[in-house]
């Protein structure tokens, strides 16, 4: 698979040669879709918290006496059958995060990128720069790459200060290092704009 490597003014500049055993393969769902329920859990914010017979407000001492009452014996009004008393087994701060195996992530963005290259979603620039810090210029910059209003994907090695600046106030624009790159990112844009170097790294990578 060849694909053409264009400038800033969408002008051709170079060709890229991309290996079929590693984005000429079939596209698998369920690797995807493993990777993406994995990202979901790990930034999954564990908060959530009740209050058992020892954290609940109330005292300690018996009600009543054990027996000769004729009512139920209790130990505390805290008791959780109690009304307000304390939750039996409830929700505690916990992290949803788990591990996913390495070949699983590399697969499953490996099978993104396929299918975003299998639908020409794919542009390849030979660098992505900002000469200043200004929003209006890098959605211009965008538009010339033939980038519409759905979500953008920006993939760079090390990705310009500038341009970051410049589309951080661009909702459906996300810039991400190479390194960094999960298939959730992938199969979330609608166009992925990478770098010549940051493709040529993944194509390494994931081989």
């Amino acid at each position: 698979m060849q694909l053409d490597v264009v400038n800033s003014q969408n002008e051709k500049v170079g060709a890229l040669e991309l290996r079929d055993e590693v984005f000429g393969g079939r596209v698998s769902d369920a690797l995807i879709w493993e990777s993406v329920v994995h990202a979901n859990a790990a930034e999954h914010r564990g908060t959530h918290a009740t209050k058992n017979r020892a954290l609940v407000a109330g005292s300690g001492r018996k009600p009543w006496k054990q027996k000769g009452t004729g009512r139920a014996r209790v130990g505390e009004i805290r008791n959780p059958l109690w009304r307000k008393g304390g939750t039996v087994f409830g929700p505690q701060p916990r992290s949803y995060d788990y591990a996913l195996p390495r070949k699983v992530k590399r697969g499953a963005l490996r099978a993104a990128l396929t299918a975003k290259l299998q639908d020409g979603a794919v542009t390849v620039v030979d660098a992505l720069r900002a000469s200043e810090v200004k929003t209006k210029a890098a959605v211009e910059m965008l538009a010339r790459l033939g980038v519409g209003d759905g979500r953008t994907l920006l993939v760079d090695v090390h990705p310009d200060d500038k341009l970051v600046l410049a589309v951080r106030n661009l909702p459906h624009v996300a810039f991400v290092p190479a390194a960094r790159l999960g298939a959730r990112e992938v199969v979330a844009a609608a166009r992925v704009v990478t770098t010549q170097a940051a493709l040529e790294r993944l194509q390494q990578a994931l081989g």
